[in-house]
């Protein structure tokens, strides 16, 4: 396949963060990328057909421009990615479940029953080859609900299959700088890790840490950290601590300078075994 054409920004672009909250640029903008180049790259290293940059087309035709996140995922030293869609205004909606369903149709299959009157406001999609090929079906969605009465942002999410609506994770959002013992704590307080025998700097990986948000997510077989709002040098440090393919780590490298204005936002799922710490899958996110 050929290399996919580079966006480059324009006066109009918008910046958001994966919980689709807008930020402004940390640097100059003029000739830098859009980070769906660091999606297109992904899918051409998987060497996944067109029709993965056919569904990106025309989510963006449909919805607009920078209105869909995708997430970029390491499991089992296979790429696997996720879009997510978000539209704050819950039962008052344009973006909803049906509505990207439809988009979609031509690409991928679904017979999920969908309830959109429920108060969700995000809901999220996991794409791998699998799914890309022979029209297989859309078997589950990830909605996400709101979480009253919680101390600081928080948030709920279901997974839909055709069977059930099943409970999965609970996300909490921090200020880094305002909330760190609190960071600490929620760290601490969990089934899945004992603070005692890891080291807590090996879950609050300290070049990481100095960022605008952190996500702690309490999910039903392990924990899940984000670090939101980091810059390319650390995203650079999150991709070779994690080991990804050197392809995505020489890519980010040589445009290091067309990407220097974004801000990004990674994690990682772990628990601990034997007393150690096992990374089950991380992931990076941007917009499109």
């Amino acid at each position: 396949m050929s290399q996919p054409y580079f966006e480059y920004t324009t006066p109009q672009d918008r910046y958001f963060n994966y919980c689709l909250w807008s930020y402004q640029p940390v640097a100059s903008v003029e000739n830098k990328f859009r980070s769906v180049n660091l999606l297109l790259h992904s899918f051409q290293l998987a060497k996944l057909d067109s029709q993965a940059f056919e569904i990106v087309a025309s989510l963006r035709a449909s919805l607009g421009l920078f209105r869909t996140v995708w997430g970029i995922k390491w499991l089992n030293n296979k790429l696997i990615w996720e879009f997510y869609f978000y539209d704050y205004k819950r039962r008052e909606r344009e973006v909803s479940i049906t509505r990207v369903l439809e988009v979609l149709k031509p690409y991928l299959n679904c017979r999920l029953r969908i309830l959109d009157n429920l108060p969700y406001f995000m809901f999220s999609i996991d794409i791998n080859e699998y799914l890309l090929s022979d029209s297989h079906q859309i078997e589950t969605i990830n909605m996400y609900i709101g979480n009253p009465g919680s101390t600081v942002s928080s948030g709920i999410s279901y997974e839909i299959t055709d069977q059930e609506i099943t409970l999965r994770n609970f996300y909490f959002f921090f200020n880094p700088q305002q909330e760190f013992e609190d960071i600490v704590a929620k760290i601490c307080c969990s089934a899945h890790i004992d603070c005692q025998d890891i080291y807590i700097h090996k879950i609050l990986i300290p070049e990481l840490k100095n960022c605008q948000t952190i996500c702690i997510a309490n999910k039903q077989r392990n924990d899940t950290i984000y670090f939101s709002g980091i810059d390319v040098n650390q995203l650079l440090i999150f991709l070779e601590m994690f080991a990804y393919p050197q392809e995505i780590i020489n890519f980010v490298k040589f445009n290091q300078t067309k990407l220097d204005h974004l801000l990004y936002d990674v994690g990682f799922d772990y628990r601990v075994e034997e007393k150690k710490l096992l990374i089950l899958k991380s992931g990076y996110y941007g917009v499109f």
